[in-house]
């Protein structure tokens, strides 16, 4: 038995980078689905069934704890997969509400009134599928009050990404924020919501100013993991082998996690 991390592509790899650095003996097996990435420019439908996809091969895998390090899925579609498709002794969980909870100051379960927090002004750089969902802005709207979000759709960056194009894809993040910028000028603090977007994350903070403090997910995920697997320490396998596994050509695509995480990665065929 391991944790599954699973992923549109390439993205949730800063996620499982995060999670394997903050607890070296968890065995984890990573499925990145890059045959159909990405995941940001499809409709609600498509993203569901391929998510649940994906979670079906990681239970073959014997992964009976499922981390969706993908925004778009999260958004998309994990709400549907928790209250009518996953059995009970199967658990999902997705990427948002560890940031919704640090943005806030308040633990999900915390559901008494929304209050004041101390920021006002929150500029969300996510996927087209993400921002559509407004799942951002919807559990932020039920946690805290007076919160301004300004989110930008970054078309492009994932592929760029995907592909292995550093310099297009800072250039693309160069003139998001630049979009976003000219409607609130001064946001006080970023939210890179999609898993992809920390491989670029200085090109993010480059183009905000060193005054904006970016929200990046990978930090945040582990800890609320390692909090969740201390309350349910019977979901924690075996060994310290990780795996990876992609719908992709693994070879392509164990270059391109090498390149962006200045690691080898060898992905196997899923």
């Amino acid at each position: 038995m391991a944790v599954g991390v699973f992923d549109s592509g390439l993205g949730g790899l800063t996620v499982l980078d995060a999670i394997a650095a903050r607890m070296p003996e968890l065995p984890l097996v990573y499925l990145g689905d890059n045959k159909h990435t990405p995941y940001g420019v499809r409709d609600a439908e498509d993203i569901y069934r391929l998510t649940c996809a994906g979670v079906e091969r990681l239970w073959a895998e014997g992964c009976d704890l499922i981390i969706l390090a993908c925004n778009t899925a999260s958004a998309a579609a994990l709400k549907r997969m928790q209250e009518t498709w996953l059995p009970p002794n199967k658990r999902v969980l997705g990427v948002f509400v560890p940031m919704i909870e640090a943005l806030t100051e308040r633990r999900w379960g915390d559901n008494s009134p929304p209050r004041e927090v101390e920021v006002k002004h929150v500029a969300l750089f996510a996927t087209p599928a993400t921002v559509a969902s407004r799942a951002f802005q919807r559990e932020l709207a039920f946690r805290a009050i007076g919160v301004d979000v300004e989110a930008q759709p970054c078309g492009g960056v994932v592929d760029a990404i995907e592909q292995g194009d550093e310099i297009l894809a800072e250039a693309l993040v160069t003139s998001h924020v630049e979009a976003l910028m000219r409607r609130m000028p001064r946001p006080e603090a970023a939210i890179l919501g999609c898993t992809h977007y920390p491989l670029v994350q200085p090109a993010f903070q480059k183009a905000l100013g060193e005054n904006v403090k970016v929200y990046s997910q990978p930090q945040l995920v582990a800890e609320s993991l390692e909090d969740y697997l201390g309350r349910h320490p019977e979901l924690i396998g075996r060994g310290t082998e990780s795996r990876f596994l992609t719908t992709g050509d693994p070879v392509r695509v164990s270059g391109k996690a090498t390149q962006f995480l200045r690691y080898a990665i060898k992905f196997e065929a899923a």
